[in-house]
């Protein structure tokens, strides 16, 4: 659940969201080759043997599994260098070199370059980011019924609401879907089927300046620019430098 991870001061969610698991493609039939022509070819008659959904190519032994769980880890922990096909090409090379106990260069000494590296691929790819941003935040701020307010916060009513509004030391209930600007779909608690509880001081500024605007039983949107999300840095699913999108809807004032 990303909501609980909005919290300004929170490194992580609390609760992970699921991960949507696609759909196994069906395997293909499986076929007979003839050693000496190499055609491939059914057997008449013959039942068709399929591999099971869930069996990994080539893997066989639970610590094969395990290690190449380590190797999608790694690959992980790399995506925040923005690697290119050729860089992939050197990290594979390292691999190889280390293992063989060649390394190329000295770990000593280019290690601490590291971080260096990191950081200026993250603010490269946060300061794309925002450029890509720039233009629908300017769309979403002329659009009618939109209220743009001096943090730029970009609000709009969607449904009205009859009950009271927040304040910034209240707990509420809400129910809620984001979605980066090109309609991907982060995070949402109309998915999980329940809504989700929090106190306003303890988000992230969109959220806690735009749901005090609501009333109980509004529904609202709010286009958040980086500033009052997550900043350069991102969070889990989210880009560095990345506009958010939130539907929400005020359910309840649980505290005042």
């Amino acid at each position: 659940m990303l909501l609980a991870a909005l919290s300004a001061q929170a490194a992580t969610p609390k609760t992970p969201q699921k991960a949507i698991t696609p759909k196994a493609a069906t395997p293909k039939a499986a076929v007979k080759t003839t050693p000496k022509t190499g055609v491939t070819a059914k057997k008449a008659g013959t039942p068709v043997t399929q591999k099971s959904a869930t069996t990994a190519p080539g893997l066989a032994s639970d610590d094969e599994k395990t290690i190449y769980a380590l190797g999608l880890s790694i690959h992980r922990s790399l995506a925040q260098f923005q690697l290119n096909p050729a860089e992939v090409e050197i990290v594979k090379r390292a691999l190889s070199d280390a293992a063989a106990q060649k390394p190329a260069v000295e770990l000593n000494e280019w290690g601490p370059k590291i971080q260096n590296l990191m950081q200026s691929r993250r603010d490269a790819a946060a300061q794309k980011e925002k450029a890509s941003a720039a233009a629908y935040l300017a769309k979403a701020a002329q659009e009618p019924g939109v209220v743009k307010t001096d943090s730029g916060l970009v609000y709009k009513s969607l449904t009205p609401g009859t009950g009271a509004s927040p304040k910034a030391t209240d707990t509420v209930k809400v129910h809620y879907r984001g979605t980066l600007t090109n309609g991907t779909e982060f995070d949402s608690s109309y998915k999980r089927g329940e809504p989700a509880s929090f106190p306003l001081n303890g988000v992230v500024p969109c959220w806690t300046e735009g749901v005090q605007k609501m009333k109980v039983g509004e529904k609202a949107m709010l286009v958040c620019p980086s500033n009052l999300a997550y900043g350069d840095q991102g969070q889990g699913p989210i880009p560095g430098g990345a506009t958010l999108i939130f539907e929400i809807e005020l359910l309840e004032i649980l505290s005042k």
